[in-house]
């Protein structure tokens, strides 16, 4: 995979994607404990509807989801309400299932930004455009990628233990508690909750460089 890619992959029903991004000016993106709620709260409403996610992490000036497509075939009258620009994928004239999760991306990015610039009195864009986006297509991979996206804080030096670290999923992924993350299918992945932080445990030689992104 050419690091020229994550700029122009398209999305697809049943995949698995990395979506990171920054902010324009490398300056913090998230400024108090509301809003790094408010992006969580905000990407809920706006991508669960297409999307199952399985890890992420917030950091001060950027983020990464780790996320796959869902089956759009027959979209609830619900979500088609809640939602009138996104068309069933399967119907005449549809969007393409791309241009949907784009669609609900920028819908996210746009009202996050907008109202963290009138909490902030901050003008102009917030994120970096194109948003960047990677294909996870094997399992080592997803692996490495799932422990990279929790190991960030630690590696940027805002924790000593990225375990710790309150805005990842890593500790919601343990709780036996439900949430929106489809946790049985990552622990599954990995083999089981023990396997999984056995996997965290262990120093993993994980580089930016690996799994071909630009380092944050």
């Amino acid at each position: 995979m050419a690091k020229t890619e994550p700029y122009y992959i398209k999305f697809e029903e049943n995949k698995f994607y990395h979506v990171y991004n920054r902010s324009t000016d490398k300056q913090p993106m998230f400024r108090n404990e509301g809003n790094y709620e408010f992006f969580l709260k905000q990407y809920d409403y706006y991508l669960s509807p297409v999307v199952e996610t399985f890890a992420y992490c917030l950091l001060g000036n950027h983020f990464h989801i780790l996320f796959r497509v869902k089956d759009l075939t027959g979209l609830d009258l619900e979500t088609l309400q809640k939602f009138p620009d996104i068309q069933n994928p399967h119907t005449k004239d549809p969007k393409s299932i791309h241009d949907i999760v784009c669609h609900q991306l920028r819908k996210f990015f746009q009202s996050y930004s907008m109202a963290f610039n009138k909490q902030q009195q901050r003008i102009g864009a917030l994120f970096q455009k194109p948003f960047k986006r990677a294909l996870v297509d094997k399992d080592a991979y997803f692996m490495q990628l799932v422990y990279y996206i929790h190991s960030n804080p630690q590696h940027h030096n805002l924790t000593d233990d990225f375990r710790e670290w309150k805005w990842s999923s890593y500790k919601r992924i343990l709780i036996d508690k439900p949430c929106k993350l489809n946790k049985k299918d990552l622990l599954e992945w990995f083999g089981d909750k023990d396997k999984f932080m056995q996997y965290h445990s262990e120093i993993q030689k994980v580089t930016a460089k690996e799994i071909m992104l630009d380092d944050d």
